[in-house]
């Protein structure tokens, strides 16, 4: 490894980072983080600071789970690859997806299909609906429909069916038949609706009008998050999803839950779609898989699906999709011991606790300060703060307001993520009493500054 002057010297020069103007680290390089411990990171000039961020919405188990580091050092040395195409497999992969199995069995998931990511996962979920539909005689079923504000990935499926233009438009023509539908979204939305409940329903009916459009028998899938998280960790009203789960079953729609962050215990439940009581058809997920220690992804199936493809004799039923490390032995050996860690500690129970007790500090920080305008949040380790500089006119504040903001931020103590308007944050579902009071006081600190 090179001296920190080389680092420092070569910050930027040679690599792109994601989600990112290249010219923008150019001119303000990067922060380097060199180490991390517990729900704290340090970076290349010494300072350590809570990470609210959680590494981004994965590392649920904190830094310093040696379990996992071990598991993964272990299978480094008993088979570091192999692939499960052509009829192999390997122990690890196998127990996995036995464990993921058992923790969805009452979202009523009964396959696994592993994937590299959450972009992945997404993939495979909307080319998995697809054929879902052939193998049962419906081809024309070809559509998605979607929820704008809402994040899927960064593949041309995921970005397709992604509510952001931010996302989307430098990348299009994006793929055909996909359309979108308001968000839950009571801040701001076409129907100028304050009350969650009855802009659940607005959305709802918009559904349905969307469906009687488009015709239902065009239509694969509807995919949604439980709860947004890029979008601005917008919480719909408690009966939202239900209303959806109830239409798409009406018309034979597949309904997609895109756990990649809701998923292993952020929302104070195991799922985001259990939180709201829902059982979709399929899930995609990523993330808190591993907490960030390993790329892994998966796509679950209901018995509904899994029964369509299992039952097919006529060969169509075989799934020409895949990736080169789905089901990584490595991988697989970090989601055993991740898995295991998860439910041993009952992570699901503090990003509950840890999460009211930040909601409830972010909504005491709005009667300070004049420039946070919505306050969102309070399920889970979700937490979002929409800044803006008129709240009487909900004005959103200018960048480079929001880029001194999450600076002031960051030399008080703690990182923050800045998603133009807002503030997100999704520490590690371990994080302690002490150190969410941390955030609060280094958000305090922030806004203080300006």
């Amino acid at each position: 490894m090179r001296d920190d002057n080389f680092t420092k010297e070569n910050n930027a020069k040679h690599m792109w980072h994601p989600m990112g103007h290249p010219a923008d680290s150019l001119a303000n390089p990067p922060k380097v983080i060199v180490s991390a411990q517990n729900s704290s990171i340090t970076d290349i000039d010494g300072h350590t600071v809570v990470d609210a961020v959680g590494g981004l919405w994965c590392v649920n188990l904190g830094y310093s789970n040696d379990a996992v580091k071990e598991a993964i050092s272990k299978q480094l040395y008993d088979l570091p690859y192999y692939s499960a195409f052509s009829g192999t497999s390997n122990p690890p992969a196998i127990e996995a997806s036995y464990l993921v199995h058992e923790m969805f069995e009452a979202d009523g998931m009964a396959r696994v299909f592993f994937t590299s990511g959450g972009s992945d996962s997404v993939e495979t979920c909307l080319r998995l609906a697809r054929q879902y539909h052939r193998l049962r005689g419906e081809p024309t079923r070809t559509k998605f429909i979607s929820l704008k504000k809402g994040y899927h990935g960064t593949h041309f499926g995921g970005a397709s069916v992604n509510g952001n233009n931010r996302f989307r438009i430098n990348y299009e023509p994006l793929m055909p038949g996909c359309f979108h539908l308001p968000s839950p979204y009571t801040y701001r939305n076409p129907f100028n609706e304050t009350d969650p409940a009855t802009l659940a329903q607005n959305i709802a009916n918009a559904f349905e009008d969307e469906i009687a459009f488009q015709g239902a028998n065009t239509i694969a899938a509807f995919i949604m998050e439980p709860i947004q998280g890029a979008g601005g960790v917008i919480v719909p009203d408690p009966s939202f999803m239900g209303l959806m789960r109830d239409i798409c079953d009406r018309h034979g729609i597949l309904m997609i839950s895109d756990e990649v962050i809701t998923g292993f215990g952020r929302t104070g439940d195991w799922s985001g779609a259990r939180h709201w009581g829902v059982k979709p058809d399929m899930m995609s997920m990523a993330k808190g898989i591993t907490s960030g220690y390993y790329p892994v992804g998966a796509a679950l199936m209901s018995d509904k699906v899994a029964e369509v493809f299992e039952n097919d004799t006529s060969g169509d039923g075989g799934i020409f999709h895949g990736y080169t490390y789905s089901a990584h032995p490595v991988g697989a050996a970090a989601v055993v011991a991740c898995l295991n860690e998860t439910q041993r500690l009952d992570t699901k129970t503090n990003a509950a606790a840890r999460g009211d007790q930040l909601y409830q500090g972010l909504l005491k920080l709005a009667e300070k300060h004049d420039i946070i305008g919505d306050v969102r949040g309070g399920h889970g380790l979700m937490n979002g703060l929409e800044l803006v500089s008129d709240r009487a006119t909900k004005t959103p504040i200018d960048m480079a307001t929001l880029k001194h903001i999450h600076q002031r931020i960051y030399e008080a103590g703690a990182m923050v993520r800045p998603g133009y308007p807002n503030i997100l944050m999704s520490p590690p579902l371990t994080i302690t009493e002490d150190e969410v009071n941390q955030i609060l006081r280094a958000l305090d600190e922030g806004f203080s500054a300006i």
